[in-house]
């Protein structure tokens, strides 16, 4: 008797209203930002790594001319975020991750995003606190997708 099971989804796997998509993505940029609640968090700015991915359909973002105009520009994350982070103190890190995720997903070509914060110096007895989120574009019919 066959006993083997269907391998488990992982977790992290995108729904299938974005198989059709290529995936970008920044790896634990790490950047100083004004960010948290605790009197030590305050004083000034901390480390704060973030990762983003970007889900990007590949029939608006496959290079026919081999140009970065054909694509989503990774220094665009990286305007963002330092953008965002010039605007001042962030209490929270779920307040810093959607806003990160809404502006990310105001570009055109970006149909879903994947955006953690890690704070690496918060506790001594591990080595981040930090917040994942998953956002999707709202679909043509004003609907989230899935």
């Amino acid at each position: 008797m066959n006993t083997r099971t269907a391998p488990e989804a992982r977790p992290d796997a995108p729904p299938p209203s974005l198989h059709d998509c290529r995936k970008l993505f920044l790896r634990r940029l790490e950047v100083r930002a004004q960010i948290g609640i605790h009197d030590f968090e305050q004083v000034a700015p901390q480390r704060l790594w973030i990762d983003v991915e970007l889900y990007v359909p590949y029939a608006q973002t496959t290079p026919a001319r081999d140009q970065i105009d054909e694509v989503v520009d990774y220094d665009y994350v990286r305007t963002v975020v330092a953008q965002r982070l010039a605007q001042g103190p962030i209490a929270l890190q779920e307040t810093l991750c959607d806003d990160l995720a809404q502006r990310l997903l105001a570009h055109p070509g970006v149909r879903a995003v994947r955006l953690s914060t890690c704070k690496p110096d918060v506790y001594p007895d591990c080595d981040c606190v930090g917040v994942e989120v998953f956002h999707v574009k709202a679909n043509r019919q004003g609907a989230a997708s899935p």
